[in-house]
């Protein structure tokens, strides 16, 4: 398997240590909040559940991604392995963000991923719970894109 962009590694299966850095990679992507570089990482045809929306292919998970971080401003986030098997992996993972009101919100959910065997994601299934939560309750405070190495893990909040 040559890496290009209907590649990406690492492949499935994973290992602990090969879906940890799968995580990472979907985390820092997602930080980027960048639609078009996001939606790289998953198959021309990936099928997703994003809370109650259901979305099919690159085009519309670009579009979906645009409306998202035109609403939910600020946006950091984390992410965690939970477990993997072969193709699959499982994350949890909680965000912060703002509307254009000003008001803060931190995001948990968990979600299921399946891989094809070029490591492109064929399957995305998110549940998702937003809180409310005031300006002063806020933990992730690093400057807009990749969480830096040394910041605390959900484990480490307590989330």
């Amino acid at each position: 398997m040559a890496s290009d962009q209907n590649t990406r590694p690492p492949f499935p299966p994973f290992t602990q240590e090969t879906a940890i850095q799968k995580v990472r990679m979907a985390e820092d992507a997602w930080n980027t909040r960048d639609p078009e570089r996001v939606s790289l990482a998953y198959t021309m045809n990936s099928a997703w559940r994003n809370r109650s929306e259901f979305l099919l292919g690159r085009e519309a998970i670009v579009r979906f991604l645009r409306r998202k971080w035109e609403t939910e401003l600020d946006y950091r986030l984390i992410k965690e392995l939970w477990a993997f098997h072969k193709a699959r992996i499982a994350v949890r993972f909680a965000y912060e963000w703002h509307d254009n009101a000003g008001n803060w919100f931190r995001s948990y959910g968990n979600e299921n991923w399946e891989f094809d065997g070029d490591g492109l994601m064929r399957r995305r299934i998110a549940s998702i719970n937003d809180l409310p939560i005031r300006e002063a309750a806020r933990k992730y405070h690093w400057a807009l894109g990749r969480r830096p190495d040394d910041h605390p893990s959900l484990s480490d909040l307590g989330f």
